[in-house]
Protein backbone atom coordinates (compact mmCIF):
# COMPACT_ATOMS: atom_id res chain seq x y z
CA UNK A 1 0.00 0.00 0.00
CA UNK A 2 2.78 2.46 0.51
CA UNK A 3 4.34 1.32 -2.30
CA UNK A 4 0.96 2.76 -3.86
CA UNK A 5 0.95 5.78 -2.55
CA UNK A 6 4.25 6.64 -2.86
CA UNK A 7 4.28 5.87 -6.73
CA UNK A 8 7.08 3.33 -8.47
CA UNK A 9 9.33 6.34 -8.56
CA UNK A 10 11.06 6.29 -5.51
CA UNK A 11 8.95 8.77 -3.29
CA UNK A 12 11.58 11.65 -2.43
CA UNK A 13 9.64 14.15 -4.33
CA UNK A 14 8.20 16.81 -1.29
CA UNK A 15 5.02 17.53 -3.25
CA UNK A 16 3.81 13.74 -3.34
CA UNK A 17 5.04 13.17 0.50
CA UNK A 18 3.15 16.42 1.67
CA UNK A 19 -0.15 14.96 -0.31
CA UNK A 20 0.05 11.62 1.11
CA UNK A 21 0.53 13.27 4.60
CA UNK A 22 -2.84 15.31 3.39
CA UNK A 23 -4.65 12.32 2.57
CA UNK A 24 -3.29 10.14 5.61
CA UNK A 25 -4.82 12.86 7.47
CA UNK A 26 -7.97 12.98 5.87
CA UNK A 27 -8.63 9.66 6.46
CA UNK A 28 -8.04 10.29 9.95
CA UNK A 29 -10.45 12.65 10.12
CA UNK A 30 -13.10 10.92 7.93
CA UNK A 31 -12.44 7.79 10.26
CA UNK A 32 -13.30 9.58 13.40
CA UNK A 33 -16.35 11.45 11.60
CA UNK A 34 -17.47 8.21 11.22
CA UNK A 35 -17.13 6.66 15.06
CA UNK A 36 -19.41 10.18 15.93
CA UNK A 37 -21.91 9.35 13.58
CA UNK A 38 -21.97 5.32 14.57
CA UNK A 39 -22.18 6.83 17.67
CA UNK A 40 -24.93 8.91 17.71
CA UNK A 41 -27.15 6.90 15.45
CA UNK A 42 -27.22 3.66 17.91
CA UNK A 43 -27.91 6.37 20.67
CA UNK A 44 -30.61 7.38 18.43
CA UNK A 45 -31.76 3.51 17.60
CA UNK A 46 -31.76 3.00 21.49
CA UNK A 47 -34.26 6.23 22.24
CA UNK A 48 -36.38 5.37 19.32
CA UNK A 49 -36.43 1.64 20.33
CA UNK A 50 -37.22 3.09 24.53
CA UNK A 51 -40.02 5.32 23.17
CA UNK A 52 -41.65 2.37 21.04
CA UNK A 53 -41.25 0.18 24.24
CA UNK A 54 -43.23 2.80 26.57
CA UNK A 55 -46.29 2.80 24.16
CA UNK A 56 -49.01 0.86 24.85
CA UNK A 57 -50.53 -1.38 21.88
CA UNK A 58 -54.00 -3.02 22.26
CA UNK A 59 -54.05 -6.22 20.96
CA UNK A 60 -54.35 -6.08 16.67
CA UNK A 61 -57.64 -6.75 15.60
CA UNK A 62 -58.14 -8.91 12.63
CA UNK A 63 -58.20 -7.09 9.27
CA UNK A 64 -61.40 -6.48 7.43
CA UNK A 65 -62.49 -8.66 4.46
Amino acid sequence: MAKALLGYVGGSDPRLIAEMRRLQQRVQDLESELGRIQAENDALAAAASHDFESIDVPQAEPALT
